[in-house]
């Protein structure tokens, strides 16, 4: 019997990057799996197919974290179809544009504290009631490096980030009585599309696996090494970790 035999996972931004990986990476260790994605439908397509190969029959639902209404549809979907949750994971997340402070929109700000921390807050509010019933429950946040460096032109992001481990530290020491364990997981640089469109941003770099030489263990950081600590947090081996914070970056910052 693999290790989550029985439980079942729901990952926010499941279609794509960190998301993609950890949903396969719980499907391996034996979870059902649903994912939820915002527009990709065919990103999402191919995810579940993915599940599938694997032996795992996912379920794939549209919703945007930072839609309350569409929280609500998934809570009420995700208890419909599988009467359970045991594992959230929230991984959808947009970036910022790179603006300092004096040249960023005001709609920016509200948009990304909406999608890290007001929309994962009210999802997070609205399953616990299934998550509460698991027995042991897990919340896993995928948060950032960006909240131990503050670098600057990336007020909204840092700012999105920051609210979003407050909300896993709270929640935390909350829901600790009822069986739930809470953490926080924090890449540095990942080769997703977003990790991409960093470096071209930022560096002026095409292709991502030109940071490999310099980065620690010579390659950048993939989406399963990040989806490996999620896998660990909510396993047996982590039965008495919560409340913990995990940065997976090689040790660069």
């Amino acid at each position: 019997m693999s290790a989550l035999t029985g439980r079942v996972a729901l990952v926010t931004g499941g279609s794509r990057g960190i998301g993609r990986a950890v949903a396969l990476g719980l499907a391996g260790d034996g979870a059902t799996v649903a994912i939820a994605y915002r527009r990709d439908a065919e990103a999402a397509r191919k995810t579940l197919a993915a599940l599938a190969e694997a032996g795992v029959e996912g379920r794939a639902y549209q919703a945007s974290v930072d839609d309350p209404d569409d929280c609500d549809r998934l809570a009420a979907d995700i208890a419909l179809d599988f009467g359970r949750l045991d594992i959230l994971v929230h991984s959808a997340g947009v970036a910022s544009r790179g603006n300092a402070v004096a040249d960023t929109d005001p709609a920016e700000v509200v948009r990304l504290m909406n999608v890290h921390a007001i929309g994962p807050h009210h999802l997070t509010r609205v399953l616990l009631p299934l998550l509460r019933a698991a027995g042991r429950a897990d919340v896993v946040f995928v948060s950032s490096v960006i909240t131990g460096i503050h670098p600057p032109f990336s007020a909204p992001y840092a700012m999105g980030k920051a609210a979003m481990e407050a909300l896993a530290r709270t929640l935390a020491k909350e829901e600790r009585a009822h069986g739930m364990h809470v953490n926080i997981v924090a890449p540095g640089l990942v080769d997703t599309d977003m990790g991409r469109r960093l470096v071209r941003a930022t560096m002026g770099v095409e292709d991502i696996r030109r940071q490999d030489p310099m980065s620690p263990y010579g390659h950048v950081c993939s989406p399963e090494e990040v989806a490996d600590v999620v896998r660990f947090l909510v396993s047996d081996a982590a039965s008495y970790v919560t409340d913990q914070r995990i940065v997976v970056d090689g040790g660069t910052f």
